[in-house]
Order: C-alpha cells, then structure tokens, then sequence
C-alpha cells in the first residue's frame, strides 16, 4: 500500500471493537507496532457510552504501554473498526463523536479484519466470536453476511451457542426436553441450583454473558453429549453455508476469525476447512491499515487541490 511520505512521522492508532472487547494498536512508520491495549467491549449496539469508554481506555493503555505522553492520543490517527457500525444510523452516530484523536476514520470489524487478514489485497473473512458475521471484497464487489446481532442473527456465534444451551437446559429443568450433560456445569456456571436461578443471571444479558457458556457447549459437544453435538453442529453447518456464500464471489484467499475460529474448524464442512488460510494480520492492524490508507488519500487531495 503506497503511502505519503508525509505520512512517515505520523503516529496511527488502530482499534478493534467486538461484543466482548476493545483492542488498540499504536504503529510508527518507521519501528512498527510500539504499544498495545485491552478494555471492555466497543459494539454500539450495547450503548454508545459503553463502546466510547471503552475504545477511549484502550487507548490509554497502548499508549502507556508504548511510554508516551498521556496527552499523545490528540496526536494519533485513528482507525476504527468496530462491531455494529454496518447499522447506517449507528454508523453515524459513532462518526459524529467528539473524539479525541488528530483523525478518526470509521469503519466495521469485518473491513479492517478482511484488510488486515489479507493485507490489503482481495478476500474473505468469517468473524466467529461473540457474534458472526462474513465479508468478501474482490475488485469492486462487496458482499456482506450476517452482522445481525444477538437474538436476531449471529447464528454460530459464541453468543447463539451459549443461548441455544440455556435455552434446552431450561427446558430440560421443565421436564419438556431430553437430559443432558450441559445442565450441570451451566448450573455451576453461575452457582446456581435451578431453573430460576438461571434466568436470574441471564434475563436481559448482553451477548457476551451469553458467549462465555460457549466453551461449555463445545467441551460437552467433545465429550459426546448429543444435545452439545446437535447444537454445535447446526451453528458450523450456517457457519460453512456462509462460507460457500462468500466462495461464490472466488475470493483468493479465506480466513476465519475469532475467538471461535479454531475450536469450531473441526466441525466444518471439509471443503470449507480446505479453503481456511491463517490471516496474515489481526484486525487492529487492518484497522492500522485503513487508517494510513485513508490519511494519505487526504492528505493528496489537499496537495492537488
């Protein structure tokens, strides 16, 4: 990716914001990648004030980390990548915050993880975290799956999994659903003895309550549990479905993403494991990228002008 030779002393800070957490990068031109920080999750879906607090103590901690100046963030070129922004009115809402940075360049997750999984050039990217979503850019088309949230989509997500299991284990509690091994250490999940002590926790939950059951689903999903199984096998069949969605547009190269990414490989499709490449960057430096490419297209057209 050419860049402007202006551009050569110019910090740039990339953001990643999913469900269940905010990741920041501070790259230099010249020394690379000099700081890094984690906070909470950056998806506006769960509240504007939520994903600003978070992106903004991200911030602040790559900058520590990087030993500079606490008031360098006013420095810093911006790449943000953030989960619920291909919502238009959420887009907007975001862009028109009142940031800190020199520059704030906007975008979703799936862009900067396509850019950063592929640097730059022609893909597709499955995110399989909190949520899941996919994104194919090759040449000038665009396709874009999923990236509905939680509880109207996400389906083989970490959130649909840990809901898809309380769901059953509640039912199960009731006498109207067959037993399974998944009833117990969800029950110990939340210390809790009963039904109702399930819905108590997770009555109007955010999606990464409902994700960190995951985990649960998939070792139980190993260990031959049937309900585990049929779960985990519905969400990798959409997940490969999608997938093959993406392929129809001959993406030359296919990454998958997330915290999910690897202990659902082994129930894919195995034409779609065929296709699985390692993403070259995480999607902070997609975001990195965005930005650098963004801040030098600006930057010539105000030389020529």
């Amino acid at each position: 990716m050419g860049v402007n030779l202006q551009t050569e002393s110019q910090l740039f800070i990339g953001i990643d914001g999913g469900g269940s957490k905010c990741r920041a990068t501070i790259f230099c031109p010249q020394r690379g990648v000099i700081g890094t920080g984690v906070a909470g999750r950056a998806n506006p879906l769960h509240g504007l004030e939520q994903t600003f607090e978070s992106i903004l103590a991200s911030t602040q901690l790559a900058i520590s980390d990087a030993k500079l100046n606490p008031d360098a963030v006013s420095t810093l070129v911006a790449g943000l990548g953030l989960a619920g922004v291909n919502v238009p009115r959420l887009y907007d809402l975001v862009n028109q915050w009142q940031h800190p940075f020199a520059k704030m360049y906007l975008t979703t997750d799936l862009h900067t993880a396509c850019i950063g999984a592929h640097e730059g050039n022609d893909g597709a990217v499955i995110i399989t975290g909190t949520g899941s979503c996919g994104y194919a850019h090759v040449g000038n088309q665009n396709l874009l799956i999923g990236g509905h949230g939680f509880a109207l989509g996400d389906k083989g997500s970490g959130a649909w999994l840990g809901q898809q299991a309380a769901e059953h284990v509640l039912l199960n509690l009731d006498g109207f659903a067959e037993d399974t091994q998944l009833t117990q250490p969800l029950l110990a999940h939340f210390n809790v003895t009963d039904a109702m002590g399930l819905v108590e926790n997770l009555a109007g939950q955010s999606s990464s309550t409902y994700a960190q059951l995951a985990r649960i689903v998939l070792q139980q999903a190993e260990q031959g549990d049937a309900v585990a199984i049929s779960i985990v096998k519905q969400g990798a069949k959409y997940i490969s479905n999608m997938a093959r969605k993406l392929f129809a547009l001959q993406p030359t190269r296919f990454s998958m993403i997330g915290g999910l990414a690897e202990p659902l490989a082994v129930w894919l499709d195995k034409d779609v494991v065929a296709r699985v490449e390692l993403a070259i960057s995480p999607p902070e430096i997609g975001a990195i990228l965005f930005a650098r490419q963004e801040f030098a297209a600006q930057q010539h057209n105000r030389e020529v002008s």
